[in-house]
């Protein structure tokens, strides 16, 4: 059984900043994996926020990138999302999502809300 858990959402104004956790756990018996974080707005589907691959390169969405930066422990499926100047707009469920080439498994979630 493989577990996530995301941690570090709340409630903040605008302007405000928030850090995220993942911490992937469980039978992850590839050598390497990539882990992102997706966002589920209020009304609407699953977006992408931002990913690391196991090589250590990152790429974020549009609207984030430049705030927002995602960053793992070396040698541990572990992941974060620091996310600043955050925008009413960001407000979501949060999630963590870990792969290789076997599997694929995504997280509970972790809610964001920033009021203006």
């Amino acid at each position: 059984e493989v577990t996530l858990v995301e941690s570090g959402g709340g409630s903040v104004q605008a302007g405000g900043s928030l850090r995220l956790s993942c911490v992937a756990s469980g039978f992850l018996y590839c050598a390497r994996h990539d882990m992102s974080w997706l966002r589920q707005p209020p009304g609407k589907g699953l977006e992408f926020v931002s990913l690391i691959r196991s090589d250590g390169l990152t790429s974020y969405s549009d609207s984030v990138k430049g705030r927002f930066t995602i960053s793992r422990e070396n040698g541990k499926t572990t992941t974060f999302l620091q996310m600043n100047r955050l925008k009413p707009e960001d407000t979501a469920k949060y999630v963590c999502k870990i792969e290789c080439a076997h599997y694929t498994y995504i997280g509970q979630g972790t809610q964001v809300t920033v009021s203006s």
